[in-house]
């Protein structure tokens, strides 16, 4: 597969971009800033764009089988997670291109009602960025009828870790495991994308994945 992918020298980003060359699939590295480039596991195609660049992502996108997104704003411009999302959705409108979006876990719903940003012990500087991901899943909801989307909320814990290539898949309902915990490492979370990326089993809508 020829898999784009934006905010490639992220945290998520860049384990994305490793999963997906173990694969073997032909990857486009796309950061914004090409002092970054370093950051990015090699083997994949360098580029500079702009998410929330209308000509850069139809252009990086183009010819492309799925692109990723797994850009985070710096804290302070949270509002512009929900631009670039916007501007994604239109870029793949015009190239026809599946477009697999990292979202949040803000609007999971948790046991006994509710959702995880309005639970009494989310910590408050949270909760930017967890408003910025509920406007970005909002933005992919509105988007037109002919773009194929696909969002995927993480757990409560998102981290650094082992990748072990098993994890469990849900909907709209936080994951949590039989420990107590709600949970996935970064890796098996690059895992989950790349596997619904080569095997498609949702299609504009919201997923999660766990342990």
């Amino acid at each position: 597969m020829r898999i784009t992918v934006f905010g490639a020298a992220g945290n998520v980003g860049r384990r994305v971009v490793a999963e997906a060359l173990s694969r073997g699939h032909e990857v486009t590295a796309v950061v914004r800033d090409p002092a970054r480039f370093g950051e990015v596991p090699p083997g994949a195609h360098l580029r500079a764009g702009d998410a929330a660049d209308l000509e850069h992502v139809a252009e990086l996108s183009a010819g492309q089988d799925v692109v990723i997104t797994a850009t985070r704003p710096v804290p302070g411009h949270e509002d512009e997670l929900v631009t670039a999302t916007k501007t994604l959705l239109a870029g793949v409108a015009r190239t026809g291109v599946r477009l697999l979006v990292v979202g949040g876990a803000a609007t999971l719903t948790v046991p006994g009602g509710g959702t995880v940003v309005d639970t009494p012990d989310f910590p408050a500087d949270w909760r930017p960025i967890a408003l910025a991901c509920t406007g970005q899943l909002e933005a992919c909801r509105a988007a037109e009828d002919g773009v194929d989307w696909a969002y995927l909320s993480p757990p409560a814990l998102l981290e650094p870790g082992e990748r072990t290539g098993a994890y469990r898949v849900g909907g709209d309902d936080l994951l949590v495991g039989a420990d107590g915990e709600s949970r996935i490492s970064m890796e098996d979370f690059a895992v989950a994308l790349l596997d619904e990326a080569e095997r498609p089993r949702h299609h504009r809508t919201r997923f999660t994945v766990g342990y």
